[in-house]
Order: C-alpha cells, then structure tokens, then sequence
C-alpha cells in the first residue's frame, strides 16, 4: 500500500512539472522541453517496473501464466490471436515459458500508449496523468492486461476520431482486437460520440434506450453470439457501478454548465461530452450486460481529459479555484478508496504487492494436475 501511494505521490509530482505544449527555440531543444523528456522518462521507467516486476498480483494473474501455457502447449484458449502470437513469439525467443517476459512486453506497450496519448493530447498533462493515477487505470492494468493494452490504443486513437481519419482509426483498432475484441466497440461509439446531435435525435436516442429496459434477454442473446465463452458463466450475471455512476453525473453537472462555454462549438469537448453521456446512459440502463464497465471504461477514459477542459472553461477565478480544488479532494478520496477498501479484495487482488526477485510463483492448474 505504502509503496503505491509513493509511485502515485512521485509519478504526479514528475507529471507536473511537465508541460506538454512547449515548442523549441530557434529550432533548438528548449529547457522545458529537456526537463519533459527527463520527467516523462522518471514516470514511464517507474511505471514500467512496477507492473513488469510483479509476480501474482492482480486476481487474474496465474489464469494468464496457465493461458501462456496452453498457447505453447498448442492447445485451445479463449485469448485472442495478437495475444497468442506475442506469447509463441517470446517463448520461442526465450527458449522457456517466460511469463515474465509476457507481463513485461504488455507492461511496456501499455504504459507507453497511456503516456503518449495524454502528452499528445491533454491540455494540462500534469492534471489528465493525476486523474488517470487517482482514477485507478494504472492500479487496475495489473489486472486483465489484454483489455488494458486495447484500452490504451482506443485512447491513443482518438485523435484520428476527431480529425475524421476513420482508417487510421479502423486500423489501430482492429489492431487493437488481435489483443481484446471488446475493443471493436468503440467503432460504433466513437462515431456516435463525435456526431453533433440535434435534440430531436437525442429524443430519439433516449427513447431507443427504453429498450435496453424489455428487451433484456435479446440484448443477452446477442452478447453470447458475440462472446460464446460467456454462455452459462458468472460473466452473465451483469452489475454496474454506483461510483461511476455518480462521476458521469457529476461530470454531466458540469458540461451543462460550462455547455456554452466551452463545450457547444468545440468539436474535441463535444466528443467527450456524448462519450461522457453515453456511459452514464450504459452505467444507468445496460446494468444487465456482462461487465459493463469493460465498456464503458472505453468512454469514461475520457474524463482525464475532459475535466481538465471543463475547469479551464471556468471564467470566474474564485469559482475555478474552488471547483478544481474540489475536483482534486475527489480525486484523492477516490484513491484512497481505491487502495484502502479494493485493491486486496478478490475482484482486484493488486494487494499485497510481490515481485519475483523476492518471491515464487503459485502453482497454476497445469501443474496441480
């Protein structure tokens, strides 16, 4: 716990000194943005290791070294082909079941993706990476790093969303699905968040979404088409999430407010507000889905950059200040909660941390039996 808070405490602290929007002087190299590339150097490599190191941390952590297996044993596993490739391929290098290689190379690509697309595209890097670590995303990629990987490639393209490259988009993406299919969703959901609705439309979403509430066994239905693994398993069982039901709320409090200010005719901040919208619509009437969050977190992932737009709106100082305080005492009471109620429960099991420098791998199936 303690050797959590200090990489969060260090790595913000990093993040703040850096500024994303500095440009070079006469061609030249500019202080600031030496001092960049030292700081975003200090986060990832700290970012890096931590995951890298780790050993059974993370609830799903020996499912993934009995998976490893299997792909090198040849035999049937529920991953998908990139996954599967990058297995075979590091073993082979490796000449033996490597799994720390494996966690290492999605470590890597992981951290990476996150920290290119929040320089490339915050307005405040420092605020967006202490909403990203006060939020969870970092904590949590210690767990399902497939889906972690695909949720830091649909963050990295969103740039192409907006500037309507849609087969740049479509490319990253479906590279994306070699990793984690449910990726694929935000194809449709991102199409959807960077049209500019009339309220006409809207009412005719709201009322498309009615359905969500009779046509629940259908929906099912076609889940399971989609995902056959899921048929008959706790994965059906659905659920949502209050607390991230009352973060798109509050930050849907929010954009109303600021609407004309500096969400109506910004097309960047108009994406995040529908992409916003549509997760709390997701969190509130698709409760029934199999993890929600999966996707919804395709679309909440936005919030650490949408926050940060929203406050800059703000033209009153006193206002501002007092909203972006509040905003950062709730980022940090989310944290705390994050690290102290959830991080040891089973769902995360990201608590106690070990590293294999210090301990041993539990035995998985393959070797019980």
């Amino acid at each position: 716990m303690v050797l959590y808070i200090l990489v969060a405490v260090v790595t913000v602290w990093l993040a703040m000194l850096v500024n994303n929007h500095c440009t070079a002087v006469n061609n030249r190299m500019s202080r600031q943005q030496l001092l960049n590339g030292l700081c975003l150097t200090f986060i990832f490599v700290i970012l890096f290791a931590l995951s890298a190191c780790r050993l059974n941390v993370g609830n799903d952590y020996a499912k993934y070294v009995e998976f490893m297996h299997l792909v090198n044993c040849d035999a049937y596993v529920p991953t998908e082909i990139g996954f599967n490739g990058i297995v075979k391929l590091l073993y082979a290098i490796s000449g033996f079941e490597n799994y720390l290689l494996v966690f290492a190379f999605f470590a890597f690509f992981t951290a990476l993706l996150f920290l290119v697309a929040m320089y490339k595209q915050a307005d405040s890097f420092g605020f967006s990476f202490f909403l990203f670590m006060a939020f969870g995303y970092y904590f949590q990629s210690f767990n399902t790093v497939r889906y972690y990987l695909a949720l830091a490639i649909a963050l990295f393209a969103i740039p192409y969303v907006l500037r309507k490259e849609w087969l740049k988009l479509v490319f990253l993406i479906v590279l994306g699905a070699t990793f984690h299919k449910s990726i694929l969703v935000v194809l449709p959901l991102y199409y959807l968040a960077s049209r500019n609705w009339k309220k006409w439309q809207l009412a005719l979403g709201a009322l498309f979404c009615t359905t969500f509430f009779f046509l629940q066994d259908f929906y099912l239905k076609v889940v399971v088409f989609l995902y056959p693994t899921y048929e008959d398993t706790e994965y059906l069982e659905g659920g949502t999430s209050y607390v991230n039901i009352a973060r798109c709320l509050g930050i849907l409090i929010l954009a109303l407010i600021c609407y004309k200010k500096s969400v109506k005719d910004n097309e960047r901040n108009r994406f995040y507000f529908y992409c916003n919208l549509g997760a709390l619509v997701m969190y509130v009437c698709c409760s029934f889905l199999p993890i929600i969050s999966r996707i919804g977190y395709y679309l909440t992932i936005t919030h650490i950059f949408f926050i940060p737009a929203l406050l800059s709106g703000i033209e009153n100082r006193k206002l501002k200040k007092f909203v972006t305080a509040g905003v950062i005492m709730a980022g940090v009471l989310y944290f705390a909660i994050f690290i102290l109620m959830k991080a040891g429960n089973d769902g995360l099991r990201i608590l106690p941390y070990e590293t294999f420098m210090f301990h041993e791998m539990v035995p998985i199936l393959s070797d019980v039996n």
